[in-house]
């Protein structure tokens, strides 16, 4: 068996209708996983499976819509994968929320809330869905995808920021938690990387200058260089390994000035 064999292991993947989360499916249905697409917009949903089963065969992947600010939805997503496939292997933690772009003295109370709510609230009400048959079976690999902007400041995505630095600790203390149960909990960092969700980083031109003229590859990532880092902490190769933080930042927090 290769260590990063994922035969016979269910994964839902949060926001997985397009950008890392898709990149992430797919590359887990690579190595045999069946694989749970979810995202608020159905129709989104289903073209994403489509294409892992027109390549794997049918079944290699499901489609439970969710939106991730409602608990209930949540529920019926582990609620529903269960019924279908009859267990949780694995959790991807990816949609995350920012409707915010600008210093912290303009963003608004709500939508601070819904920051804080859909980036860290709605990964621990799902983590806690999905961890006591995990508990039980002694197995189970939570991965949450945080961002290396939990680990640095900045002028625009503050609050955006301080999400992503609550689920670098969340990652932390549920690995302290779960650990016994040999249940891993791990955090994916990425740098700034190619999707929808960050074009209003990667499409402003001295934003873009300003990230890789300090990162060593001099370019931003692409969501499928994501995936790997999901795949190994999915699979029997990170079997020793919880409470970290893998970044894939293409060096960008290395410090490198000028």
């Amino acid at each position: 068996m290769s260590l990063f064999d994922l035969t016979g292991k269910v994964a839902i993947i949060t926001g997985s209708s397009r950008g890392i989360g898709r990149a992430i499916a797919e590359a887990m249905a690579d190595q045999g996983a069946k694989v749970v697409i979810s995202s608020r917009k159905a129709d989104a949903c289903e073209e994403a499976a489509s294409a892992i089963n027109a390549k794997h065969g049918e079944g290699a992947a499901i489609v439970v819509p969710a939106n991730i600010s409602s608990k209930e939805a949540l529920q019926t997503l582990v609620d529903e994968t269960r019924r279908q496939l009859g267990k949780v292997d694995v959790l991807v933690c990816n949609a995350a929320s920012n409707p915010y772009y600008g210093p912290m003295g303009g963003i608004t109370d709500d939508q601070f809330r819904k920051i804080l709510e859909n980036n860290v609230l709605a990964n621990h009400w799902l983590i806690q869905m999905v961890a006591p048959e995990m508990i039980e079976r002694r197995e189970g690999s939570i991965i949450i995808v945080s961002s290396i902007g939990g680990m640095k400041a900045s002028e625009v995505i503050g609050a955006y920021n301080i999400s992503k630095a609550a689920d670098l600790q969340l990652a932390r203390n549920l690995a302290a938690e779960f650990g016994r149960h040999q249940v891993r909990v791990n955090c994916i960092a990425p740098g700034l990387v190619r999707t929808d969700f960050a074009r209003a980083l990667w499409e402003n031109p001295e934003t873009l200058k300003a990230v890789t003229m300090h990162t060593p590859l001099r370019r931003i990532g692409e969501p499928h260089e994501i995936a790997g880092a999901a795949v190994f902490l999915a699979s029997p190769a990170s079997t020793f390994v919880t409470g970290q933080a893998i970044v894939v930042d293409g060096g960008s927090t290395t410090g490198v000035g000028l």
